[in-house]
């Protein structure tokens, strides 16, 4: 720790450690403690300033010159009893007011783990390597606008073999944390976003990477969220009209393809502004649709098709929420969807999202809540930088008119 007085020209890095560390203060405002607070800037200074793995090591070094500095961020991630949740309830605050999130996706980190030590370690099939391996599996939850995702929000999964009572004790494991699928915990990131933030977004997402999809999309009916989510072609779907044709029930059970290719509009062109600024092309097909089971059954949803270019291959099948919005609002908002592994990338490379050395579950959550404030300044930073959205200035980082500040450096 370094003092300056009021006045003195400050370097870059004490400017950055002045900056994060009011950053810091703000975040973690509801921790009485002014130690705890400096230590999150510092760990945060660290995650923006090292290279490659970010050990709590290399953090500390980054940051000061004392050799006690790695074991007290060691304590103040691991052991020092702070909750997480209120922090992320301030980024989220702060992101929706800075970059005016569109909609929220989900990712799904997959950290590899040498043995089965760590929270929530189990062995599990990765497609993406092709091989099965020892990893922790988490949830993110991301705030979308065009340029970019910032995760503000995580669950670690747990599989069914973390019921066992000597494994939670080693681990810390709160008893309100049990083993759920992945959907469930997608639904318990809806409901936490829906809490504390001032306008509700959609979900964009895939279902189709999710193990019984049904039980996502019947649980964002029941709790009335927004969402445009891909569907298979199998999707059944109800027709609110008879099929040209065909006569019969008005409200047939058909697939969500069937239905398109034999209910759905006219096809046509829709002009969609992309997220970098340009515009491209492309063909869709729509129709409303009702869909069997559940809460709401007699709500109408919008079914649309988007076909590849020149009609090779598939077409990709959304289903929304959002029947009134244009067209080419719906595939704006779908492209969000695309961001999420390039955002998870960005983590892990740039944020240490997969260096976090300690074991316990309250550790885990509150190195990723970290990760994430990490990766939120550095975004609203290049946004300034770069122009290219309408956010508030960083003077929100200046320190106040105090005599002295104390700088991470």
């Amino acid at each position: 720790m370094t003092s300056v007085a009021f006045g003195q020209a400050l370097s870059p890095m004490q400017e950055t450690g002045l900056r994060i560390t009011t950053y810091a203060d703000q975040l973690f405002t509801h921790l009485p403690r002014a130690d705890q607070r400096r230590w999150a800037a510092a760990y945060l200074l660290g995650l923006l300033a090292v290279s490659g793995r970010k050990s709590v090591r290399s953090l500390a070094a980054a940051v000061t010159d004392s050799p006690t500095a790695s074991q007290s961020l060691h304590r103040f991630v691991n052991s020092s009893p702070w909750p997480w949740q209120p922090v992320r309830g301030e980024l989220t605050h702060w992101v929706e007011e800075r970059l005016r999130p569109k909609a929220w996706t989900v990712g799904t980190a997959v950290v590899p783990k040498r043995g089965n030590q760590s929270c929530g370690v189990h062995r599990r099939f990765v497609p993406a390597l092709g091989r099965t391996i020892n990893c922790q599996v988490g949830i993110g939850l991301f705030l979308a606008a065009g340029h970019g995702q910032v995760p503000v929000d995580w669950r670690l999964h747990l599989p069914g073999e973390w019921a066992d009572d000597r494994l939670r004790r080693r681990a810390r494991v709160p008893d309100a944390a049990r083993p759920l699928p992945v959907w469930a915990h997608v639904l318990d990131l809806a409901d936490s976003l829906a809490s504390r933030t001032s306008t509700p977004l959609p979900l964009v997402a895939n279902l189709g990477e999710y193990k019984e999809s049904d039980r996502l999309l019947q649980g964002l009916r029941q709790r009335g969220h927004d969402f445009v989510v891909t569907v298979p072609p199998t999707l059944p779907v109800l027709t609110p009209a008879p099929v040209p044709g065909r006569g019969g029930d008005p409200s047939a059970l058909t697939s969500a393809q069937s239905f398109l290719e034999a209910s759905g509009e006219v096809p046509r062109s829709v002009v969609v502004s992309t997220h970098s600024g340009s515009t491209r092309l492309t063909r869709t097909v729509t129709g409303l649709v009702r869909l069997p089971r559940g809460a709401h059954a007699a709500r109408f949803y919008r079914l649309f098709a988007e076909y590849p270019r020149e009609g090779r291959g598939a077409p990709v099948i959304r289903l929304t929420s959002l029947v009134h919005r244009p067209m080419d609002e719906l595939l704006q908002l779908a492209e969000l969807q695309a961001g999420t592994p390039r955002a998870l990338r960005h983590l892990e490379g740039n944020f240490g999202l997969q260096d976090f050395e300690g074991r316990s579950y309250p550790g885990w959550h509150r190195h990723v809540t970290l990760v994430s404030a990490a990766c939120a300044y550095s975004r609203l930073a290049e946004a300034q930088a770069a122009d290219s959205v309408e956010t508030v200035p960083l003077n929100w980082l200046q320190a106040d008119s105090r005599g002295t500040a104390d700088l991470l450096v």
